[in-house]
């Protein structure tokens, strides 16, 4: 699995695409873990939090593939 995987596929539209892509998988996965880190009592910059959101959702696109 790819990390350009779309975390919500729509069937083609009529424009000869598979899918319409939208948001990747990865970024769907980084947003939800930075919804948690950013509601914790943990005081950091946003730029810690971001990276550390992104190095979840590899370790869960990871996950999935185990």
């Amino acid at each position: 699995m790819t990390q350009n995987t779309p975390a919500f596929p729509q069937p083609d539209c009529g424009h000869g695409r598979p899918y319409e892509s939208g948001m990747s998988l990865r970024d769907y996965f980084a947003a939800k873990a930075m919804q948690g880190l950013l509601s914790s009592d943990v005081y950091a910059p946003v730029e810690k939090f971001a990276k550390q959101a992104y190095v979840m959702a590899d370790e869960m696109l990871k996950a999935r593939e185990s």
